[in-house]
C-alpha cells in the first residue's frame, strides 16, 4: 500500500533537512569551537597590493567615550570587525577574534571594532565584557561609519564582517560572514608578512 500524502511530505521534509548545510545554532557552535569545518561557509575577498584601495577615515568615540581612529593605527596591520550586540553570529565569532588579537598583538597587529546599529551602548558594553574583548570598538548607532566602507566588503543586513587593512591603510581582504580563528589567520598572516610600505 503506498504511503499517505502526509507521510510522503514528512519524509521529504526530513530528507531536505538532512541535506541542508549547518546553520543557526549548529554553525554558531562550530564557530565557538574554532572548527575549520565552517571555514568554507564564509566568503573571502582578497586584493593584490596593486589593486588595494584606501580604507575610509574612520573616527569617533568608542563605547567608553574615548576618541579612536583608524588613522591613528597607520603603520600597523589592522583587523576591523563590524558587529552588533543584537547579532547572533557576532557573538559566535567574538571569542575567536579575541584569541587572534592576543596571538598577533606582539607582531604589531591591531584590532578595532565597529559596534553598529545598537541604539544604546549598554548592551554593547555587556557584549564586550562577556567575551573579554580587550580592543576598542567605535560606537556607530546609526550605521554612518559602516556606510562609508565599500559595499562589497560589508553588508550591514548580514553582519558580521571583518576587514584586514595593510600598513599603508589599504583594504587587503574582507570576510563577509562569521570568521573562525583559522580562517582569519589565513588572510591576516600574508598581510602581516608583507614588507612595510615606505
Amino acid at each position: 500500500m503506498p504511503p499517505s500524502p502526509r507521510a510522503a511530505l514528512a519524509a521529504a521534509a526530513l530528507l531536505a533537512a538532512a541535506l541542508l548545510p549547518a546553520t543557526g545554532c549548529a554553525a554558531a557552535d562550530a564557530l565557538q569551537r574554532g572548527s575549520a569545518a565552517s571555514a568554507t561557509d564564509a566568503p573571502v575577498l582578497t586584493f593584490a597590493a596593486a589593486e588595494r584601495r584606501p580604507a575610509p577615515d574612520l573616527a569617533g568615540e568608542d563605547l567608553d567615550g574615548t576618541p579612536q581612529s583608524l588613522a591613528a593605527l597607520h603603520g600597523h596591520v589592522v583587523v576591523l570587525n563590524i558587529w552588533g550586540s543584537w547579532c547572533g553570529p557576532c557573538r559566535a565569532e567574538a571569542d575567536g577574534l579575541q584569541r587572534v588579537h592576543t596571538e598577533t598583538e606582539a607582531q604589531g597587529v591591531r584590532f578595532l571594532g565597529i559596534d553598529t546599529k545598537d541604539p544604546q551602548p549598554g548592551p554593547a558594553r555587556t557584549f564586550v565584557r562577556d567575551h573579554g574583548l580587550t580592543y576598542p570598538s567605535l560606537y556607530d548607532p546609526k550605521g554612518a561609519l559602516v556606510r562609508t566602507l565599500p559595499p562589497q566588503t560589508v553588508n550591514v543586513q548580514a553582519l558580521p564582517a571583518t576587514l584586514v587593512i595593510d600598513r599603508a591603510g589599504r583594504i587587503a581582504a574582507a570576510v563577509t560572514a562569521p570568521v573562525t580563528p583559522d580562517q582569519l589567520r589565513a588572510v591576516l598572516d600574508p598581510v602581516t608578512a608583507e614588507a612595510a610600505t615606505p
